[in-house]
């Protein structure tokens, strides 16, 4: 972008990513125009080259722009869960997950308020893909970043494997079985540490895990069609609304056609009615005018014998 430009290009993105979906693209054509117009070529460029959101990018950046105090807890509790899931700490994970569930679908239910306050309608599947972004947001620094920022233009998407995305707390750490030496210890002493889980509870734990992850991906999918179903409903209802109009317009002018048919019927039957009244004076003028011949012969026949 060029130096000492008229146009701010941060500001144009704080703007635009304020709008819904429907005004996006009007309003950055049009900003890029103004800024063409001023000179500013890269400026433009790079004004032209931004994405429009989708339903769910939108609530996400409405969410984040206008509610800051929330906004920064759930920073601070995905900082928190971060670091218990790296320390393997399972009673603060299970804690943490719990408050990150009420908090994730406090903070949706926000977003989809403040999106259809804002002209947005949202479907479940917009929800879904708002709560998925949340959980990204809870399982990886980069994700509570780029959502921090309020510039998204789709929803993200949680890292697979993060335990507390699906809900689970995560296991145990697995411990080395006591030797029979240590079983031995006398009273008094460090307990042993506990043996580890047989391997029927690991296949168990494995399992239960494969389970949740493909449930978090089967909503992410569900969650996906719903939203295009939802994008192809509405388009379906801008082509109906269109469909209306043109008929209607339609039918204002076959009434048109038919009254301008009239007025030509009956055009077209005064123009033969005034064609006869023509021919019908032509031959009564015709036989006046030999009428006045004959009179004017007549006399000039009759003034000759008198000389």
């Amino acid at each position: 972008m060029p130096d000492g430009g008229c146009v701010n290009v941060d500001a144009v993105v704080e703007e635009l990513y304020l709008l819904p979906p429907a005004e996006f693209i009007k309003a950055r054509d049009a900003l890029a125009a103004e800024a063409r117009k001023e000179g500013e070529k890269g400026t433009a460029k790079a004004i032209a080259a931004l994405r429009r959101p989708t339903a769910a990018a939108f609530a996400s950046n409405l969410l984040v722009r206008r509610r800051p105090e929330e906004v920064r807890a759930l920073l601070d509790l995905s900082e928190a869960l971060r670091g218990a899931h790296q320390s393997l700490d399972g009673a603060q994970l299970r804690e943490l997950s719990h408050r990150q569930h009420v908090v994730i679908g406090a903070l949706a239910r926000t977003a989809r308020e403040l999106a259809v306050e804002a002209g947005q309608a949202v479907s479940e599947g917009t929800v879904r893909e708002v709560e998925q972004s949340l959980h990204a947001v809870v399982a990886g620094a980069e994700a509570a970043e780029q959502w921090a920022a309020g510039r998204l233009t789709t929803a993200l998407t949680p890292p697979a494997g993060f335990p507390a995305v699906s809900g689970t707390a995560v296991p145990a750490p697995t411990r080395t079985p006591a030797t029979p030496r240590e079983r031995r210890q006398p009273s008094g002493e460090t307990a042993p540490a506990k043996e580890a889980p047989s391997r029927a509870e690991v296949r168990h734990r494995e399992a239960v895990a494969g389970a949740e992850q493909a449930k978090v991906e089967a909503e992410r999918e569900r969650a996906s069609r719903e939203e295009a179903l939802g994008t192809a409903e509405d388009e379906q209802k801008r082509h109906e609304r269109k469909a209306a109009d043109a008929e209607r317009q339609v039918k204002v002018l076959e009434g048109q056609l038919q009254q301008a048919q009239t007025t030509r019927d009956q055009a077209r039957e005064a123009l033969t009615a005034a064609a006869d009244q023509v021919q019908e004076a032509t031959r009564a003028a015709k036989t006046a005018r030999r009428a006045a011949d004959k009179a004017n012969s007549r006399i000039a026949k009759l003034r000759g014998r008198q000389e």
